[in-house]
């Protein structure tokens, strides 16, 4: 495979040996962490999720004085930072098993359920296996547009898309649940590619899951504050809307924001892993930010070493980080970063100009990215 990418001084190539050579040299950086993991990644996790669960104690205790609007808001601030780093930190890192080397039952990937709508076995179905290796594939990555967004000029326009920037909104205000549906793959069912009778198992997982996180967030919770029942209804579908908010903006700023490349299956038969670490850069983006924004986005402001790496401790990205953009800028491939209002502005500006027709858009020529096999050679818009 030869690969051609634009650089400042024109074309940069690559051949076959050079992108067996990358990926041997992005194998030796995971090595190395590998052979780091011990006492210090175990101390951070088990810190984050005493934070979490401070930050969870805190939000409860805080809504028996939700009558005072001070208190309320506290307390959906609260409970909005433990749902976040529930989901981020712990909940999405931990069940890529990131922490599996450690044998303990607290952060295991097959015994770990996090505090949200969606069963913990669908969603390691739906991202860890068919989104992290198929990563940016048409018509086998379905994060791709999540079966209901224009997300991509490869997607072909229909009148549908016209409500392409309310189904995003909408999105991102029901992100969990979103995420629940999301292996139901319901476009597919729509189109008579699957069929209801395979959905029962799914659905009936998602009913349980599901019903114990409105009882918990809209019953039980609400019923232990007594007369402020309504405060805390209100107050948990706060913090709820806040962390789907967060979760959406900085999974959509780590793989659609300009620059992004996507493939079709043929480009991707039969890879190397170096080609498959070649897509993978090309196909993720990061977010520039403090200590702390790294920490809130689960490490996911690093996407590009995440979906290098998605089963290392995701604390350890900010430290390879260095080591994977000289790679990058070794090789000549472009290593996609930027401020979080960068990121997520050209995400919406991507979703309004892909709702209406091709026609109707002057869109600039963008550089490209060659794939050259032995058996075909095929261009690919980046």
């Amino acid at each position: 495979m030869t690969i051609l990418t634009e650089g400042k001084d024109g074309p940069v190539i690559l051949t076959p040996e050079q992108v067996e050579e990358l990926g041997r040299e992005l194998d030796a950086i995971r090595a190395s962490v590998v052979e780091d993991l011990g006492e210090r990644d175990r101390d951070y996790i088990y810190k984050v999720i005493k934070a979490q669960r401070g930050f969870e104690v805190a939000g409860r205790g805080l809504m028996y004085l939700g009558f005072l609007p001070p208190f309320w808001l506290a307390a959906v601030g609260a409970l909005g930072v433990s749902k976040i780093l529930d989901n981020m930190e712990i909940g999405h890192n931990v069940m890529h098993g990131q922490y599996d080397w450690m044998r303990e039952r607290g952060v295991n990937s097959r015994e770990f359920d996090w505090d949200t709508v969606c069963p913990a076995d669908q969603w390691k179905h739906s991202h860890n296996f068919m989104h992290h290796t198929y990563t940016n594939v048409h018509d086998m990555d379905r994060d791709i547009g999540y079966g209901i967004l224009r997300i991509d000029e490869g997607q072909k326009w229909h009148p549908y898309y016209l409500g392409n920037p309310l189904y995003a909104f909408l999105l991102m205000v029901f992100f969990e649940w979103g995420v629940m549906v999301h292996d139901l793959e319901a476009d597919n069912i729509v189109k008579g590619k699957r069929k209801w009778a395979d959905l029962k198992p799914l659905l009936k997982g998602q009913a349980r899951k599901a019903g114990k996180q409105v009882v918990k967030d809209y019953v039980a919770y609400p019923l232990l504050t007594g007369p402020l029942f309504f405060h805390t209804l209100a107050g948990n579908a706060a913090a709820n809307l806040v962390r789907n908010i967060w979760t959406y903006s900085i999974i959509f700023c780590g793989h659609f924001p300009a620059g992004v490349q996507t493939f079709t299956a043929e480009e991707c038969e039969v890879e190397t892993r170096g080609e498959w670490y070649v897509r993978q850069m090309l196909g993720s983006a990061n977010i520039k930010g403090s200590k702390l924004f790294h920490i809130m986005s689960g490490n996911l402001s690093h996407q590009i070493e995440h979906h290098l790496f998605p089963d290392i401790p995701a604390n350890r990205y900010p430290e390879i980080a260095p080591q994977v953009k000289a790679l990058a800028d070794k090789y000549g491939l472009p290593y996609n970063t930027g401020r979080f209002s960068k990121q997520i502005g050209s995400v919406w500006a991507k979703i309004f100009v892909l709702s209406v027709p091709d026609r109707f858009v002057k869109r600039a020529p963008k550089p490209g990215v060659i794939v050259m096999r032995n058996r075909k050679a095929t261009e690919v818009s980046v």
